[in-house]
């Protein structure tokens, strides 16, 4: 029973959690059926001061050192007492639709003893569309929130549309970058230093890091808005570590980024109306035997 299990995942249960995030993902149960059940055992909390955030996306390219940074929030905030969850967006597996790093292997914070308890972590598969990721993650996000978790992060896949989409989800977007990355104007280009609350450049024991991250700034002053705060960290050295984790738990919303957030969830929005419509495979079938034009397959899935 949905009650069972949501009074188990509220006292702690983690295979109750695991298995209502499942039916979650699966879109077996609904985020407002939750809702419902969680008030009705009144156990429903106010939402938390408009000025925080609930939920961190850490986003960027590959190879920039996400999960490194992920792990080091993770213990750090753990250690401060936090109850902290990772939702990490992984590419699909081509054979079996799961995620491909389900394993995640890079975190050591689940071999502490001291702080497993305080840290969930989950593997969220990208699968066929990129529509449904986002919202399906907002929901998962949600759902951690609802049974009491503290901060949410969610750590992106780290390329293309998809991973603009998912750290959308985000109250707030860090958005991570590397020595010899290109010139401040790339960093630009790849889209997603548009949507940044802060930008973190990793591997700054490495050469060129500093020259980039003053780079990034100078293209950040060329914008609209309040300019997102350039942190210099190591993930590997341990150096900027603790400092980056105070900074982001305070981190404003730059105000900037808004539009484009607001933009990119809107877009994902009408993305999942489309392909959670019931004639969508119907449709699909005739626009690819050319039985039907693209003008009229939009009439028919207003």
């Amino acid at each position: 029973m949905l009650n069972d299990s949501i009074l188990a995942a509220l006292g702690g249960d983690r295979r109750a959690i695991a298995r209502l995030l499942s039916a979650i993902e699966s879109e077996k149960v609904s985020i407002n059926e939750v809702k419902l059940e969680i008030e009705e055992l009144g156990k429903f909390s106010e939402s938390s001061d408009s000025d925080s955030w609930d939920s961190i996306a850490i986003t960027g390219a590959p190879g920039v050192g996400k999960s490194c940074i992920c792990d080091k929030l993770l213990t750090q905030w753990a250690e401060l007492g936090m109850n902290v969850v990772l939702l990490a967006v992984d590419p699909s597996s081509p054979r079996s639709g799961g995620a491909l790093l389900g394993d995640r292997i890079r975190l050591s914070v689940v071999d502490d003893e001291k702080l497993k308890d305080r840290v969930f972590i989950r593997s969220v598969a990208t699968r066929k569309t990129s529509g449904s990721v986002p919202f399906v993650l907002k929901d998962m996000v949600d759902f951690m929130l609802l049974i009491g978790w503290d901060k949410i992060i969610i750590e992106t896949v780290g390329a293309g549309q998809a991973d603009i989409r998912c750290a959308a989800v985000g109250d707030r977007i860090v958005v991570v970058e590397g020595p010899a990355r290109g010139d401040g104007v790339q960093a630009e280009k790849a889209g997603l230093l548009e949507l940044a609350d802060c930008v973190l450049v990793n591997k700054s024991d490495l050469p060129g890091a500093k020259k980039h991250a003053d780079e990034i700034k100078e293209s950040l002053e060329l914008a609209d808005g309040e300019v997102p705060e350039v942190i210099l960290v190591s993930a590997l050295k341990n150096q900027g570590i603790e400092e980056m984790s105070i900074a982001l738990l305070d981190l404003k919303s730059s105000g900037r980024s808004e539009k484009a957030k607001w933009r990119e969830r809107l877009l994902a929005t009408h993305e999942r109306k489309i392909m959670s419509n019931p004639k969508i495979e119907s449709i699909l079938e005739k626009l690819s035997s050319g039985t039907m034009q693209l003008e009229d397959a939009l009439e028919e899935l207003e």
